[in-house]
């Protein structure tokens, strides 16, 4: 499992002082990115041969407020891997209880936007999976 430290910070909130919704998203994302590098897979490399990560398909649950300058982390882990796409389960938490969930699904294609295989980075994750999941 990786994780990811986020600090809420102004920006972030809403007049209450609460994480705005779609904000999530890009703690999510930016854990996403770290994982993918911390796993050996360069992003600007794939980009250069033609081939970028895209989000096929998020399912998230909104359980509890952030709030400004809470200390979050966000967890990600492998759910399911295939030669084409890759189901992360990230879940953000401030201490241990977990306020947001999403699966995550990301696939790989060419920059005319035709499906590709993941890098095998991803694809040895298979066997990896159970180990990995929350």
């Amino acid at each position: 499992m990786h994780t990811f430290p986020v600090t809420v910070y102004y920006d972030e909130t809403d007049l209450g002082a609460i994480v705005y919704h779609a904000n999530y998203m890009k703690f999510i994302d930016r854990a996403r990115a770290d994982w993918v590098r911390s796993i050996g897979v360069d992003q600007n490399a794939l980009r250069e041969e033609g081939f970028v990560f895209v989000v096929h398909r998020i399912e998230a649950d909104f359980l509890a407020s952030a709030r400004l300058e809470d200390r979050l982390t966000i967890r990600t882990a492998v759910k399911s891997v295939s030669r084409l796409r890759l189901v992360l389960d990230q879940k953000v938490y401030r201490g241990e209880t977990c306020l947001f969930r999403a699966l995550v699904t990301i696939a790989l294609v060419s920059l005319d936007g035709k499906p590709r295989r993941l890098p095998e980075e991803l694809t040895g994750l298979g066997e990896l999976g159970a180990l990995l999941t929350m």
